[in-house]
């Protein structure tokens, strides 16, 4: 084996172990979503064949037939990878550094056979046998490669094992409140929360009009489903009985550098002027306008119990979740009754802020931020689902509804519960003052600060939670 293989082979590890751990576990998080367990065992089977290639590679050549072996599991890790293609495609989106990444494995991995099949060809030829090869520094670095391919296989056969444990509710029984059929126009609609509620209207029998951004997300949303790319492409005779306005650049993804908080603000604020001026000139208005917020609304509070009625406190969140609701609020006088969502830390684990803690977590290396006795608001996906159907179907409830649990925790509660539930410990407390140097307002507002939030109106208007507690919540999705 020539320095020359073994270079294109270390190249070949790295980008491997990259599209591992940045695409697998941290960006995708494939291993908290069930849609992708074929994918996870095809990896799991691929894992294990790297661990024995590595093995045999580093210490042995084998000679005569046993080399064909050799050749049969390349054939099957060529075939299981193309396997895996098929199946990344056809259940998920890729990002486009994974797409990259995997041209160049591909390319890569040529190169690797162009330069090995001959010496495999030349091991044929010999007499049978087995030779024992110290290749000093390059056999210890196989080794460590071939157990580090195989605790990878490990845990993925463990990973797809837990997946078939993890179902969700049927979509439909989500809006089981909705009388009739009801055509919902909904924005944001390939989101985390967006999505779940398109497939629950869809699957109930409601006609949903899915405004889209993104052409290439449709596949995102199982039909029926109308897709629009643009509210102009409605027509003003169009009958729509609800609006859910959901869109917007995501606040949780990246520093609060001034472009993105530019970004931000006008996401919300030019969708929300767009959904008024639909309203306007529609001849027939919809019965009510849910426009969303967030209890970023409040600001920041320490421990005083938050609900409809309470006043805020000067912060970007406050900034942003007030004009969003102002840009909303000209629809009022337009004859639409206007809710606003005040929402919380949404869980599941397809999207939303827990799907970071996840992987950190499961190895053991969670725990609470700063002090951890800042306030943490949240909601059950599902739960969050519910409300709004809820809200569409009860005349009752207008102006602020705050989309939380009953049962707020605190921060430390939190990642304790969430530690519990993964049967891992949650003591790697990350300090305040180096969450606030790096994050400088997100972390502050996001992270460190909190608020206490109940959610009134709907308890009062007979909203009945199926997660009113965080171990409940956790129980359901994890």
């Amino acid at each position: 084996m020539t320095p020359l293989l073994w270079t294109l082979i270390a190249i070949q590890i790295v980008m491997g172990v990259f599209d591992t751990f940045y695409h697998h576990e941290f960006t995708e998080r494939l291993a908290w979503r069930p849609s992708q367990r074929f994918e996870l065992q095809l990896h799991a089977v691929r894992n294990m064949l790297y661990a024995l290639l590595f093995l045999v590679l580093g210490w042995f050549e084998v000679h005569g037939l046993l080399a064909l072996l050799i050749v049969a599991v390349l054939v099957a890790e060529i075939i299981i990878t193309l396997m895996d293609f098929v199946e990344e495609d056809l259940s998920r989106k890729l990002p486009p550094s994974e797409r990259i990444n995997h041209t160049l494995l591909a390319i890569n991995y040529g190169a690797i056979l162009v330069l090995l099949l001959p010496v495999l060809i030349d091991w044929t030829m010999q007499p049978l046998g087995v030779i024992v090869v110290y290749q000093g520094l390059l056999s210890l670095a196989a080794t460590a490669c071939a157990a580090g391919a195989a605790l990878c296989g490990v845990r993925d056969f463990a990973v797809t094992r837990r997946l078939a444990r993890m179902t969700s509710a049927p979509g439909h029984r989500l809006v089981d409140k909705l009388s009739g059929r009801q055509t919902v126009l909904i924005t944001g609609a390939t989101g985390f929360i967006g999505s779940r509620l398109a497939a629950s209207l869809s699957g109930e029998g409601h006609q949903v009009i899915a405004l889209l951004r993104n052409p290439a997300k449709a596949e995102m949303l199982p039909p029926p489903v109308t897709l629009i790319t643009s509210l102009d492409q409605l027509a003003s005779d169009t009958r729509i009985d609800a609006i859910v306005n959901l869109a917007g650049e995501p606040i949780g993804n990246g520093l609060w550098t001034e472009a993105k908080r530019a970004k931000i603000l006008s996401s919300r604020i030019n969708m929300t002027g767009e959904v008024v001026k639909l309203i306007a000139r529609l001849e027939r208005k919809p019965a009510v306008l849910i426009s969303g917020s967030a209890i970023g609304w409040y600001g920041l509070w320490a421990d005083q119990v938050l609900t409809e009625s309470a006043k805020s406190h000067a912060c970007f969140s406050h900034e942003l979740c007030e004009a969003w609701e102002s840009a909303a609020r000209p629809a009022e006088g337009l004859g639409v009754r206007v809710a606003y969502l005040r929402t919380g830390l949404v869980l599941g684990t397809e999207g939303g802020f827990i799907t970071r803690m996840l992987t950190p977590f499961e190895f053991g290396l969670g725990g609470p931020l700063g002090t951890g006795r800042q306030w943490m608001s949240w909601i059950e996906r599902d739960d969050l689902v519910r409300l709004i159907a809820y809200v569409i179907a009860t005349p009752e409830l207008a102006g602020p509804v705050n989309a939380t649990a009953p049962i707020p925790v605190t921060n430390a509660k939190f990642t304790e519960e969430l530690g519990r539930r993964l049967h891992r410990p949650a003591v790697f407390r990350i300090p305040g003052g180096l969450l606030r140097r790096i994050g400088g307002g997100f972390a502050d507002e996001l992270l460190l600060g909190g608020q206490r939030v109940l959610p009134n109106k709907a308890l009062s208007r007979g909203f009945v939670f199926r997660h009113e507690t965080l171990r409940s919540a956790f129980e359901a999705i994890l």
